[in-house]
């Protein structure tokens, strides 16, 4: 019995030693930094970077870089919500300062998306790091893209803090953006869920030719380690940071990609709420008719459940929401099963029911629906009644085609 005993305790010994391997905590780009300092040493160095810059001891971008000996932080750049992420989405970001470190901050949600000359004129490499949530139409990735292009035509080289996908590196889905689309929610051919991770994105953009005039920056990856492609944020050891005001959560990524199509309509997305994009809804909604009907569809990984809510203006986050101060009625949606939920297909999906039940009452945001679709043809699909489970296996041609590239930008198993 002694020896059973002992040869168990040494077995659990093994699985709780091979269960920290896998649970390992994440190193990002940003932690690694010293191991590269000879990129940047008697370097004029720009940053672009928001509050999501800081590394897995909570320690901010700037505050490491200007311990760094010789290296001269010479700008800041900041992207859409500002360096704090506290400006609401759509909002102009103006250039301003850095009061504690005199440093000049340098807007790209505003006169313009992209850095010019003048901004580049005393740079000699740009340094890039923020939390992106792995879906297309998040802007993050464009203000990276176009930095890089600003960066290969000033022949500065450009640098990459990696950082995971939020919402795992294994899921792909959704239509590829067609080129009459395009804007800064979409400018290259990518499904809504890309599965990839910045650094491996803009090893895409850059080599596949996607820049402006096939321009091509002097790219360097500073790669992550310990991250593995199956691993959703909360497996990661590190700690979500709110990347807009309107992203509060890991949960709240995970249904970005399907709901934030109702942008799209007149539907609340449940900006003005504590749980925008889980929740959405309207005055005009039978929430209980709804989420019956919804839960009939028997979509993969995912239940929905009725909820009321009354959006409220709130400084910052959302000043004036969809159906401000009125009792709206509609769905929560709560994600059973993350691994099978597909965000994409299950936001069409509501927008098509939304379609069919309410179409009185529904109003399209033709433009926008569009531009966040990447294509005409979801909305042409939903208005002309046509087969969801058709358009779907519409995509998956120009999706097999995109997988076949992405295969050659894949840093991590």
């Amino acid at each position: 019995m002694k020896n059973i005993l002992l040869l168990f305790a040494v077995m659990l010994n093994l699985l709780c030693s091979s269960n920290k391997v896998n649970q390992s905590k994440v190193i990002v780009g940003l932690d690694t930094i010293e191991e590269y300092v000879h990129l940047f040493k008697n370097k004029s160095i720009g940053i672009i970077a928001n509050h999501t810059a800081h590394n897995s001891q909570n320690k901010y971008i700037l505050d490491i870089f200007l311990e760094l000996e010789n290296v001269n932080v010479k700008a800041m750049f900041s992207p859409e919500h500002g360096v704090r992420g506290s400006i609401e989405q759509g909002t102009e970001v103006n250039s301003s300062h850095d009061g504690k470190y005199e440093i000049p901050i340098f807007s790209l949600y505003g006169k313009t998306y992209k850095p010019t000359s003048d901004m580049l004129k005393d740079v000699d490499i740009l340094v890039f790091d923020i939390q992106d949530v792995g879906t297309r139409f998040y802007s993050y990735i464009y203000t990276m893209s176009l930095s890089m292009e600003a960066a290969g035509e000033q022949g500065i080289p450009f640098v990459i803090l990696d950082r995971p996908n939020p919402i795992n590196g294994v899921t792909v889905e959704g239509n590829i953006l067609e080129r009459e689309f395009t804007s800064f929610i979409g400018l290259y051919p990518l499904p809504v869920r890309h599965g990839m991770t910045v650094g491996e994105l803009a090893m895409m953009i850059n080599n596949e030719g996607w820049l402006a005039n096939q321009v091509k920056t002097e790219l360097i990856v500073i790669p992550m380690q310990n991250w593995r492609r199956k691993l959703w944020y909360d497996q990661t050891g590190l700690t979500f940071i709110k990347t807009s005001p309107n992203m509060p959560n890991l949960e709240t990524a995970m249904v970005y990609p399907g709901t934030c199509l109702l942008e799209g309509t007149n539907v609340s997305e449940g900006r003005g709420t504590n749980s925008p994009f889980l929740i959405f809804g309207a005055p005009w909604i039978d929430g209980q008719k709804f989420a019956k009907e919804l839960n009939a569809l028997d979509l993969p990984g995912v239940v929905f459940r009725v909820t009321n809510f009354i959006p409220i203006s709130i400084s910052g986050v959302a000043s004036n929401p969809k159906y401000v101060n009125k009792q709206c009625s509609g769905i929560h949606v709560c994600v059973s099963n993350r691994d099978q939920y597909r965000a994409y297909i299950t936001g069409i999906h509501i927008v098509n029911l939304l379609s069919q039940l309410y179409s009185d009452s529904l109003i399209w945001r033709e433009e926008h629906f569009n531009r966040l679709c990447g294509s005409a043809k979801i909305l042409q699909t939903i208005e002309n009644h046509s087969d969801i489970d058709s358009l779907v296996l519409s995509w998956q041609d120009g999706l097999a085609h995109f997988l076949n590239i992405r295969e050659k930008y894949l840093i991590y198993d």
